[in-house]
């Protein structure tokens, strides 16, 4: 019995020694506290300049809120708006504008807007560096396209940075 045991506990160490020899570690960019704050503070900034006190929201690569400010006169709802508006961008790594508009009119797209998190409206934009996507910016309280265009102006805001 002792020697079945020996031999069972020596193929479990061998096929442990072989499987941990390929693992690999994955190094991926993702969207620091100081970048975030920056995209934040530029979307608020541009809806403010436009006349709407509006909620901002900045998620990582793997969708997790970095930055959530709700501006002083904004409704409550618009906070947890702006958080779904930019998990949503990050996750379909694209413009949540144009990611309603293809679930809209694709039949076989229309189930994605049931998961979890996700907002079928405009004010989602996705944080890029090249072709990777590490984060999405989320602006709520203005209208939709109003939205879009302070989302894009936070990114824009930080464009040379994300190069």
């Amino acid at each position: 019995m002792f020697r079945g045991t020996t031999i069972a506990c020596a193929m479990a160490l061998g096929l442990g020694l072989g499987a941990s020899a390929g693992a690999q570690v994955v190094m991926q960019p993702n969207i620091s506290l100081p970048l975030a704050r920056q995209i934040a503070d530029a979307t608020l900034a541009a809806c403010n300049a436009a006349g709407f006190d509006t909620s901002v929201a900045v998620v990582d690569r793997a969708g997790h809120t970095v930055v959530l400010l709700r501006g002083t006169t904004s409704s409550p709802q618009t906070a947890e708006m702006a958080r779904r508006k930019a998990y949503t961008a990050r996750m379909w790594r694209r413009p949540t504008q144009l990611w309603a508009q293809q679930t809209a009119e694709d039949p076989a797209r229309y189930p994605q807007r049931d998961l979890a998190d996700v907002l079928a409206l405009s004010g989602g934009i996705p944080i890029q560096v090249g072709e990777d996507t590490i984060g999405g910016v989320g602006s709520s309280g203005a209208n939709l396209q109003q939205d879009h265009d302070c989302a894009q102006a936070g990114v824009d805001a930080v464009a040379a940075q994300l190069q």
